[in-house]
This record gives structure tokens, sequence and C-alpha cells, in this order.
């Protein structure tokens, strides 16, 4: 908590973390990260803030993909407090695929693209 009795603003981001290591646990990128060398990276991440978190409470954290591309796709999220009932945060992040011996950007492995397709949010 933050000297004002809220969550601080950086713990947001270790919950959006959280949800995604558990889409890449699902989609078994860590252990093909550890075959080819590549994976995701976070390229750049944000949120927003509509309502502050006070402890005690007990929070939900949904995560879906949007914006496929052939090295890269964004992450969106969001965050419902349910003593507020309501949604209390959204974010977003930018992932890129990376070669892990070049450091540079290089195409989502076609089983894990395959996999991300599931989690594309249903209009």
């Amino acid at each position: 908590m933050d000297a004002l009795q809220h969550i601080n603003n950086t713990v947001y981001f270790r919950y959006f973390e959280d949800v995604r290591v558990v889409m890449l646990e699902k989609l078994e990128v860590f252990e093909l990260a550890k075959r080819l060398h590549v994976g995701p990276v976070v390229a750049s991440t944000r949120c927003d803030y509509r309502a502050p978190l006070v402890y005690p409470d007990t929070i939900t954290t949904v995560a879906w993909v949007e914006d496929i591309q052939e090295k890269r796709y964004a992450m969106k999220y969001e965050i419902y407090s349910h003593n507020q009932e309501r949604c209390v945060a959204e974010g977003e992040a930018l992932i890129v695929y990376c070669d892990f011996k070049t450091g540079k950007s290089c195409p989502i492995p076609a089983e894990t693209l395959e996999g991300l397709k599931a989690f594309v949010a249903k209009q």
C-alpha cells in the first residue's frame, strides 16, 4: 500500500504479469522458448487507473489478446474489485517475439500463434 492506504500503482503491473504468465504457461511458451531460444518480451505497457484499490479486497484480473501480427500481439487487461463491484483498472501491453540469440524481433512460432487465437476476445 502507498501512503494513502491504496494498493501501490506498480502492483497493478504485477497483477497483469500474473495473468499473462498463466496464459503463457497454457500455451507452453516457456518450454518452447528453451528449445527454440525465442520468446515473448513486453515492449511497452500501460495502465489506466479507474478507482483505487484498498486493502483488504478480492480482485479478479482478466486478459485477452488482440491484434495478432507476425511478430507481435497486444494483450488487454481489466482488474475488477469485488468490494467495489466494478472495474478499477484497464491496461495493455505490446508483446513482441524475440530471438534471444540475436536480440532481434522474430516471427511468433506457428504453434504459439495458433494457440493465441483461443485468447482473442469474442465480440
